[in-house]
C-alpha cells in the first residue's frame, strides 16, 4: 500500500491548476500547502488528496524525474473518462485515450496523459463494465 508519494515540477503555479482539475473527478483537492518556510529545501508544496488524506504531492525546487508514472485508482469508469478531458483541457497531452486494456488485467479501464512536465499519470478503474 503506498501511504503517499510526490514529483518535482518545473512550475507549481502551472501545475497546481492541472492537478486541481485533473483529479476534480477522482475526488481530490488541495488538502495542504506548505510554504518555503515549512519544508526542508525550501520548496512550494501541495499535498493532494481527501479530507484527512494527502497522498499525491508536488513540490517545486528539485530536479524534475524522467520516466515517472502515478496511477490513480477510480471508482467509476465514468470518472476515468473525466480525469482524462479535464486532464487534456487544463493542459496534458494524450498518451492513452480512456479504454479497456485487457493485456493489463481483466475489467481494467483506464486512461493515460502526461503532465505538464512529462510524467505519465493514469487514471485506472477497475469495475465491470
Amino acid at each position: 500500500m503506498i501511504d503517499h508519494m510526490g514529483i518535482a515540477v518545473s512550475d507549481i503555479d502551472r501545475s497546481r491548476k492541472f492537478y486541481e482539475a485533473a483529479l476534480r473527478p477522482l475526488g481530490m483537492s488541495v488538502q495542504m500547502e506548505a510554504t518555503p518556510e515549512q519544508t526542508e529545501n525550501g520548496s512550494t508544496a501541495l499535498g493532494f488528496g481527501v479530507p484527512g488524506e494527502k497522498i499525491f504531492w508536488i513540490a517545486d525546487k528539485s530536479k524534475v524525474g524522467d520516466g515517472l508514472h502515478v496511477a490513480f485508482r477510480a471508482d467509476r469508469l465514468e470518472q476515468v473518462d473525466q480525469f482524462y478531458e479535464q486532464a487534456m483541457k487544463a493542459g496534458g497531452r494524450d498518451n492513452g485515450r480512456p479504454d479497456p486494456r485487457p493485456n493489463y488485467g481483466p475489467n481494467y479501464y483506464a486512461a493515460f496523459v502526461y503532465d505538464p512536465d512529462g510524467a505519465n499519470i493514469e487514471a485506472v478503474c477497475y469495475a465491470e463494465a
